[in-house]
């Protein structure tokens, strides 16, 4: 009996290729996991079995007619509901889009679909992407597989944690103040937010059109980095999207670290990482701009959000109230009914810094904060090749336990700055919290454009270690 379980890319396009396996039971293998996993861990939204098996029946013709098949064909991934994938439901994890069927595949999708990567199951978030603990989704939380009481992260939980539990093999996301690291690190796995245009966002539901970032989730920077030489690239649908000349790094690379208390201090001081030297580490509060990340991130964040929601006004597209007398009524009415707490927050929150007697005092001081933040991120990396930081200041905590906005806002605190720069980073699992036994991630953050230089320093970090390779230690 062939073992199937927490493959990577490789080892599963090897079993295609040598014939111990097919596409079919491949795919298979993984719908039956989340049959059977998801009752617990509440991660799948939608399941696309039909379509699936198809797909890799397809790929299994190739293969007995002696064709060659691409790195990525036959491999069952998971993708978060904000990815549109034709024909198919995209949410939001919304209730005001409960019944909207995709006309359209993101481009994401599309180049994994001409790669032959199978889309399997549509996953779980936060709606509209609005937290950062999946609590928010209109449908149902979902868990963290380390520890079922807990919450996955967000706002792309639901991929995180289905990539933790083996719901396929990896899985997409999207990053918009911390929402694919974050995750990442409190469900033990990979995840990595490219310099902002790397990966078009055209047919990605938006959440704030100047920081969101596309990028996969998976158990290793090796197979983080296939999925995104996949999907990276220019778009022309998308006018923010970038060309960027995508190089590896050189021989010698000179970190520098910044602590913040927790057991990662300890582990990347007697950590040997080969070509990268870690070469001053520095309390967090040197780096200058955590805190002051967090209070330009949400002012601009729901300023943009609530230019981006004024589609969803029940006439265009989406549920519409069924108790309105007139057009104004369908408007207000519509998005009270279908609009969640957390999104009418955000929303409302945007309004007012948007508005002619507030824009001066809270949005335009907080774009010129933006800048001052990407020239202090850049002054550091001109210095040094790339920033170290833990993910996030505590491990997963548990569900229902940040109920207090600002608290759950704050647990962005190391994450958001990197959007705000809009450079790449990447939280690979380095370590377990000593009290609760949970994973810890680190960042690795570089230059714009330098995406291949942080994704080698993570597959050399993840050869040093083998924190990446716990998660199959997961049971169920």
């Amino acid at each position: 009996m062939v073992d199937l379980n927490y493959l990577s890319i490789d080892a599963a396009h090897d079993m295609l290729v040598s014939g111990k396996v097919t596409a079919e039971d491949l795919v298979k293998f993984h719908l039956d996991k989340i049959k059977k996993l998801n009752p617990k861990v509440r991660s799948v939204i939608t399941i696309d079995e039909k379509s699936a098996i198809d797909k890799a029946k397809a790929v299994d013709t190739k293969i007995s007619e002696g064709k060659q098949i691409g790195l990525l064909e036959g491999i069952p991934y998971t993708a978060k509901e904000m990815f549109m994938a034709k024909g198919t439901k995209t949410t939001a994890a919304s209730k005001i889009l409960e019944d909207f069927i995709a006309p359209y595949s993101a481009t994401a999708i599309r180049k994994l679909d001409e790669a032959g990567a199978i889309l399997i199951a549509k996953v779980n978030q936060d709606e509209f992407a609005h937290g950062g603990s999946t609590e928010n989704s209109a449908y149902h939380p979902t868990h963290n597989p380390w520890d079922l009481d807990r919450v996955p992260g967000g706002s792309s939980g639901g991929s995180a944690a289905a990539v933790a539990a083996d719901m396929g093999i990896f899985s997409l996301g999207t990053d918009t103040g911390g929402s694919i690291r974050q995750p990442a690190a409190f469900c033990g796995v990979t995840g990595f937010k490219p310099s902002y245009g790397a990966v078009s966002r055209y047919g990605v539901i938006s959440m704030a059109s100047s920081f969101d970032c596309i990028g996969p989730i998976s158990r290793s920077a090796k197979d983080t980095e296939i999925v995104f030489d996949a999907i990276s690239g220019l778009d022309p649908r998308d006018s923010t999207s970038v060309d960027y000349k995508l190089d590896k790094p050189k021989e010698q690379l000179k970190a520098i670290y910044y602590e913040v208390g927790n057991e990662v201090d300890s582990l990347i001081n007697n950590q040997n990482f080969n070509h990268l030297e870690v070469a001053s580490t520095k309390p967090i509060k040197e780096l200058g701009v955590t805190e002051e990340s967090l209070a330009a991130y949400y002012i601009l964040v729901p300023s943009e959000i609530s230019s981006n929601l004024e589609r969803y006004d029940g006439v265009r597209y989406g549920a519409r109230t069924q108790n309105s007398s007139n057009l104004n009524e369908t408007y207000t009415k519509t998005r009270g009914e279908f609009f969640g707490p957390e999104v009418k927050r955000r929303n409302l929150l945007g309004a007012y810094t948007l508005s002619a007697g507030y824009y001066d005092a809270y949005y335009k001081k907080a774009m010129q904060l933006r800048t001052m933040i990407k020239n202090r991120v850049n002054e550091v990396l001109d210095e040094y090749d790339v920033i170290l930081v833990p993910t996030t200041i505590e491990p997963a905590f548990k569900i229902g336990s940040k109920a207090d906005p600002v608290e759950m806002y704050k647990t962005d605190v190391l994450t958001v700055f990197a959007n705000l720069a809009g450079v790449p980073s990447i939280s690979i699992p380095f370590g377990f919290d000593e009290s609760s036994g949970l994973p810890l991630g680190l960042q690795i953050i570089g230059k714009q454009g330098d995406d291949k230089k942080i994704l080698e320093i993570a597959k050399t970090i993840q050869d040093a270690t083998d924190y990446h390779k716990k998660v199959g230690e997961i049971k169920l």
